[in-house]
């Protein structure tokens, strides 16, 4: 089974193509996107609103911080983070994990691409500095 998903904005060339896949294929068409790859997606006559927030919570669940606070910047300005910070080592798996989930949210959240970018430069051995900073972004 394989998943095929067209977009465009001229509806005579959505059913030719749509004719010409059910001739050489066996298909089934389901209608339009509701949700795809933790994105969730509502088309109107005029508009696509898209966005990740049933994504984001699961992550926040996941770190048990779905009741966090709210910060207004995604990076402390005093705080610098390097290679060689000094404090305890954790867990590389569960943090390139993290950084992964963080990156995947920049397709909605372009404020999120640098913060995620400057976090996963630790990726191969994250303190609990980077681990603070990569928790304040999410």
């Amino acid at each position: 089974m394989d998943d095929l998903i067209f977009i465009g904005n001229n509806p005579k060339i959505f059913r030719d193509f749509k004719q010409a896949m059910i001739k050489e294929f066996e298909m089934t068409d389901i209608g339009l996107m509701t949700y795809y790859l933790g994105t969730e997606i509502e088309q109107g006559e005029d508009r696509i609103f898209v966005n990740q927030e049933k994504f984001a919570k699961e992550i926040l669940k996941k770190l048990k911080m779905k009741d966090c606070a709210k910060v207004n910047t995604l990076v402390e300005c005093e705080v610098k983070m390097s290679k060689n910070d000094e404090g305890d080592n954790i867990n590389s798996t569960t943090f390139k994990s993290l950084v992964g989930s963080l990156r995947y949210l920049t397709c909605t959240r372009l404020d999120v691409l640098f913060r995620g970018r400057l976090v996963s430069r630790f990726i191969n051995t994250p303190t609990i500095t980077h681990f603070k900073a990569l928790k304040r972004i999410l």
